[in-house]
């Protein structure tokens, strides 16, 4: 029996070394516009049971930044480790690699160092974003299923004009189209509602259902994997199954209401008009309409929920969990009514903050939170450090693998964000009390003592008892501008 144990302990000792020794395999998994709307972020009115288990594992950072609360921008900024001032990318047009030529992007980086790279949906901006064969091992990007009851209005409309295929009678479908049902809307006027397929038959279902193929069959065959999946929910249009709908009653629903005068101390650049396309109005509430939208943006967190647990499964099933990193979060966060404000692009906490969970088998501790500050631009650096990669030079991010490690620190000195209007930027930074802002050339504006108006309801920036905390608000401003400026090719 002696002689067994001292075997059994060789044998896990021996594996364990290896273990070490291994590089491990990444899950990034990236949410388009998903705000803290989660229940691991405390958020109580959602239901997102396999993210529960996932911080359960693992770390829950309660307070990461974006630093740019737009798609294109964001992305192209965690992806290549650099702020948006020296990618050059300050809208979803611009590419980087026109910018920067010859910037190594995560996937290029963790596939030159010997990782089977497959990205799934959408990680890069757009299609003509993606780094292609010099990123990806393997690549995929998919569309949902034409809606049942759309399939049936076009039938209709086709027996009466024709197909739909063609150039001028396609044009006159799809004007028709946009106007017929609220799963139909386009960009302008955000569209929701259930979509009348399953799961397999959206995107989102499709890409995970993509990332659990390649666990089942090993794709990657030898070597460690990093798999990134971009899903593309909640993201406008709001559509998912019913039976996603049906966990959240509207009238059961509950949120705060900002106060009618929120706009009188902040300054106008501080706003973004999106919310005349959602069909609000500043300053006033429009119970029903809210009611609405917040409904199918909280049915597509909890179908995105969903199609997560998938892979989760799937890693435990293949024995992958215990030598398997995962990521989740988002690229920016979204505006559901607060400050009035529908959509994204502010500085507000609700766009600017994101979700964020890390497990990393052996380094994380289980069910932990921290509230030390993180940006989303370090995630880079952490991941090449937990692969004991060595990180480009020019990275301007900073691991959090201390963090990942002992939760309980405070993370960075501050959080840099910045968002465009027009040709001018307005830049923020957030320390683990205070949240400033100045907008462009007029130098207008912000300051939030976030421990006691966590909403960002009351503007300090004129109060003449804070001027001492707006000095020094304004000179780290500063140097957080001139540090973001200053990467080097």
């Amino acid at each position: 029996m002696t002689i067994l144990r001292n075997f059994t302990a060789l044998f896990f000792f021996i594996a364990a070394i290896n273990l070490a020794n291994a590089k491990p395999n990444m899950l990034l998994i990236v949410c388009d516009d998903l705000n803290t709307h989660v229940s691991t972020s405390g958020y109580p009115h959602i239901k997102t049971p396999h993210l529960d288990r996932l911080a359960k594992a693992g770390v829950t950072f309660n307070r990461a930044y974006c630093q740019y609360p737009v798609c294109g921008p964001s992305r192209a900024s965690f992806l290549s480790g650099l702020y948006p001032e020296s990618t050059g990318v300050l809208n979803n047009k611009v590419d980087i690699r026109n910018t920067r030529p010859g910037t190594v992007s995560l996937p290029q980086f963790m596939k030159e160092n010997g990782y089977w790279t497959g990205g799934v949906g959408k990680i890069f901006h757009s299609a003509r974003h993606e780094p292609g064969d010099l990123g990806w091992n393997e690549y995929h990007r998919f569309e949902n299923d034409e809606f049942p009851f759309v399939a049936e209005a076009r039938a209709r409309f086709e027996a009466k004009h024709g197909s739909v295929e063609r150039g001028k009678t396609r044009r006159q479908w799809k004007e028709k189209l946009q106007g017929m049902f609220t799963q139909t809307r386009g960009q302008q006027q955000p569209g929701y509602g259930p979509s009348g397929l399953n799961d397999a038959q959206h995107r989102d279902g499709r890409n995970a259902r993509k990332a659990v193929e390649w666990l089942d069959k090993k794709s990657f065959g030898d070597k460690p994997f990093f798999i990134t999946v971009g899903i593309h929910k909640p993201h406008v249009p709001f559509i998912a199954p019913q039976k996603y709908f049906d966990l959240y009653p509207r009238q059961k629903l509950q949120f705060d209401l900002s106060p009618a005068n929120d706009w009188d101390d902040i300054p106008r650049l501080a706003m973004v008009k999106r919310f005349g396309g959602f069909g609000f109005e500043l300053g006033k509430e429009n119970d029903a309409l809210r009611r609405e939208y917040t409904q199918a943006y909280h049915a597509c967190v909890s179908f995105v929920d969903a199609q997560i647990g998938l892979i989760l499964d799937k890693l435990k099933a293949q024995k992958l969990w215990n030598d398997t990193i995962v990521i989740f979060t988002s690229d920016h966060g979204y505006h559901l009514g607060e400050h009035f404000m529908w959509g994204k692009v502010t500085l507000f906490e609700e766009c600017a903050r994101v979700p964020l969970i890390v497990r990393v088998p052996g380094v994380s501790p289980s069910g932990k939170t921290s509230q030390g500050l993180v940006e989303t631009i370090d995630l880079f650096p952490t991941l090449a450090e937990l692969c004991g990669l060595t990180a480009p030079a020019q990275l301007q991010g900073k691991s959090y693998v201390s963090l990942i490690r002992k939760p309980g620190g405070p993370g960075k000195p501050s959080a840099y964000t910045v968002v465009s209007r027009g040709t001018q930027l307005g830049r923020s930074i957030r320390t683990q009390r205070w949240r400033y802002a100045e907008w462009g050339e007029t130098r207008a504006a912000e300051l939030y003592d976030l421990q006691r108006d966590p909403r960002e309801y009351t503007n300090l920036a004129k109060s003449p008892e804070h001027r001492d905390i707006i000095g020094q608000m304004k000179s780290r401003l500063a140097k957080r501008q001139a540090q973001a400026e200053s990467a080097q090719n």
